[in-house]
């Protein structure tokens, strides 16, 4: 049995993603582009495995003449860079046109994150959807609550003894070693 498709597969300007959120605004000019990088694969990380998408973030060649690579960071995040020449918008656009020719997209949504108006405009007409990077650290704070709300606050114990924060099987099972090395 094969494993379960996504339910997007989520393409993610990366470059434009960082002009537009503060923090990585910050990143960048505090410890350099590569941090800056590092940082949205982070958030995006998170963000791909809580919401159940594939995301495919997507960085242009900037100017450096590099063959074009892919980095998979998790199973559902890979990194993307372009070839030396090809914009990441373009990269988008030739995926999004493939997919709309592909029978997942009967089963499955394809988002590009972008605020490039233009770009939004061009990939909608090849049946996706489009979020802005504005509209993404949005999703991703709000998933952030949400993931603070399901985690368990740490009980406290009541004694200054760490063996009563044990649960009761726990401290049998402690007591019965004791007893035993007596």
């Amino acid at each position: 049995m094969g494993r379960a498709l996504p339910k997007a597969v989520v393409l993610v300007d990366g470059y434009n993603v960082i002009g537009a959120w503060t923090s990585l605004q910050k990143t960048l000019a505090r410890h350099g582009l590569q941090a800056a990088r590092e940082h949205l694969v982070e958030v995006l990380t998170n963000y791909s495995a809580w919401q159940g998408f594939e995301t495919l973030l997507v960085f242009d060649a900037h100017y450096q003449n590099t063959p074009k690579t892919r980095e998979v960071v998790m199973e559902n995040l890979s990194v993307h860079y372009t070839e030396f020449g090809q914009t990441a918008d373009s990269y988008i656009e030739i995926t999004c046109a493939k997919f709309r020719d592909d029978v997942r997209k009967y089963r499955q949504r394809i988002i590009v994150v972008t605020s490039d108006q233009v770009q939004q405009v061009t990939v909608v007409g090849y049946g996706a959807e489009c979020i802005s990077a504005t509209q993404l650290a949005s999703e991703v704070a709000s998933m952030t609550r949400r993931v603070g709300q399901h985690q368990l606050p740490a009980k406290k114990s009541s004694s200054r003894f760490m063996v009563k924060s044990l649960d009761p099987s726990t401290q049998a099972r402690l007591a019965q070693l004791r007893m035993s090395l007596k």
